[in-house]
């Protein structure tokens, strides 16, 4: 991404009010794409505006120019009113119900109208919300405070899918992922670029992965930008990636062709497909190379060469291989040297030394180091050599198919996770409906208890389950009535052809005498706008005719 460019002079609020008017600000989509089907899953939205003396500039080089301008707000209803309506056009074109990632600013997180225009702008163009993903920050959510599980549970009751972005940036990671409910959290570009090559990135996004999976989350990774990457994260149980390597951002039309031509990733790159036998000879002598693509032209491996162990150790992070198969004398860098590197980078690799030199301090050290798998000598016996790669490679699958055992075992209790993480999340709502529906009864009670009119609640039985202080006192000369059949300890109130319920009935009316007094009784079923059964009674005293 380019520098910021220098708005000094200029009035960016005026000049983003007049870039919404008048088409200056564009979306362009990005693919998250399935590692275990291949195909595209969503579409991130990005913001591009096309200014008029800078050129097109991307969201990264305009935010902070946005924010200050007070503007964040309205950019981002545009960015959603319009993927939205880019969404409703590729369905009405036959692509489906594209689903959709959307970054949301922290000040539109912080919106207390921010869920109530979502879902206005959803039902307006027609889509659905789980094609919806949010992708908010952990800035966002430090910068929400208090506020913050109470803004993510009014996305949640939206229907809306909920990604934790750009992870491990901020200062509450782990708190961030063990406390909110995400469906899924990004890996930050950052961790990605060198994960082929530095180990530490590589551990950070192994551990990333199995604590989200632990969680029930899934895992999109940032920045994938080359096979090698790709084939990474797909062996260790990443869910999406996204980056050029399988596509740039696109406009609305190129995704239109994208979607048409159905493009996805090729099979070898899939999170449980069995790959071609992929093997690396390194020789500095090309005649050497040469004779040996020769004897194993008819085993239909996949050949690669390098003829130095620097030449190797960049086609490895390029490319994802097997088996190894390396000189030890060369420039530059000993074989022993280059399988060392080799191993510490790709441990996954069979290694094997075939040389005419030995210099047996370094090779017996690498053996025992695990660099070294087997030490072939040359000249070789060509039976001989065939049957140690062949044995190499099936060391390699046996290796190979424990991993895919262990990544449908994984994948089986990643989905059971994300299961009892749902069902988690369901009961918690389902406990503050009863908290507030508790809440209401009690009010609802009281308000009741207080009121000056005598009220009477029977349950579906005909028995009296609720009586009003104005009704104790109307009735205190009387026997205990709770618990009791209305009808029995309170004949007064039924007329003669009436059981004592009311329930499936109307409302209706009669007059009574109690103490003297003629009273409306008038009885009113329960259920008609609710789940309650039984009646209510209400008693309202009348002058005598």
């Amino acid at each position: 991404m380019s520098a910021p460019p220098s708005f000094a002079g200029e009035d960016v609020g005026a000049a983003l009010r007049r870039a919404i008017a008048e088409d200056e600000l564009t979306l362009l989509y990005q693919p998250l794409v399935d590692l275990q089907t291949g195909a595209i899953a969503s579409l991130e939205a990005l913001l591009r505006w096309q200014h008029p003396r800078h050129g097109l500039l991307e969201a990264g080089q305009i935010m902070a120019a946005i924010d200050a301008a007070g503007m964040t707000a309205a950019v981002g209803r545009w960015v959603l009113e319009r993927a939205c309506h880019d969404a409703r056009h590729w369905r009405d074109h036959g692509s489906g119900a594209v689903k959709l990632a959307i970054n949301v600013a922290p000040v539109q997180f912080r919106d207390p109208e921010f869920g109530t225009f979502v879902a206005q702008t959803m039902q307006r163009c027609g889509i659905d919300p789980s094609q919806l993903a949010l992708e908010i920050t952990e800035t966002a959510l430090t910068e929400a405070g208090a506020d913050c599980d109470a803004l993510l549970a009014r996305c949640r009751v939206l229907g809306l899918h909920l990604t934790l972005d750009d992870f491990g940036t901020g200062h509450s990671s782990l708190n961030s992922l063990k406390r909110y409910a995400f469906d899924a959290l990004k890996i930050d570009a950052r961790f990605v670029r060198d994960v082929v090559t530095d180990s530490d990135d590589a551990a950070m996004c192994r551990t990333i992965v199995a604590m989200a999976h632990h969680l029930g989350m899934h895992v999109v990774a940032e920045g994938v930008e080359t096979e090698s990457q790709c084939d990474f994260l797909r062996r260790n149980m990443c869910d999406f990636i996204q980056g050029w390597f399988f596509a740039r951002p696109l406009t609305p039309d190129g995704i239109d062709l994208l979607l048409a031509e159905g493009r996805a990733l090729p099979p070898h790159l899939l999170r449980m497909h069995k790959p071609l036998r992929r093997l690396l000879l390194v020789d500095d002598e090309a005649n050497i190379v040469s004779a040996l693509k020769r004897l194993l032209r008819s085993e239909q491996y996949q050949i690669h060469t390098a003829h130095s162990g620097q030449q190797g150790l960049d086609l490895l992070a390029e490319q994802p291989v097997d088996v190894i198969v390396s000189d030890q004398r060369m420039p530059g860098m000993m074989g022993a040297d280059f399988l060392r590197k080799a191993k510490e980078r790709y441990p996954d690799t069979i290694r094997i030394m075939l040389s005419g030199y030995t210099e047996l301090q370094s090779v017996t050290d690498a053996v025992n180091e695990g660099a070294i798998y087997k030490f072939l000598t040359k000249p070789w016996d060509d039976e001989q050599l065939r049957g140690h790669i062949a044995e190499a490679f099936r060391v390699k699958e046996i290796a190979d198919e424990n991993l895919r055992l262990n990544l449908e075992v994984r994948t089986a209790n990643q989905e059971l996770a994300a299961a009892n993480r749902r069902m988690k999340q369901l009961l918690a709502e389902k406990q503050r409906q009863i908290s507030r529906d508790e809440i209401s009864l009690n009010v609802a009670r009281e308000l009741l208890r207080h009121l000056p009119l005598p009220v009477i609640g029977m349950d579906d039985a005909g028995m009296i389950a609720f009586i009003n202080g104005a009704a104790e006192t109307l009735f205190r000369h009387e026997s205990a009535l709770l618990g009791n059949e209305a009808g029995i300890v309170l004949p007064q109130l039924f007329p003669p052809d009436d059981a004592g319920s009311a329930a499936g009935q109307s409302s209706r009316t009669h007059m009574a005498e109690i103490d003297g007094q003629r009273y409306a009784v008038v009885v009113y079923p329960m259920g008609e706008h609710s789940a309650s059964r039984g009646s209510l009674i209400t008693l309202s005293r009348t002058e005598a005719s």
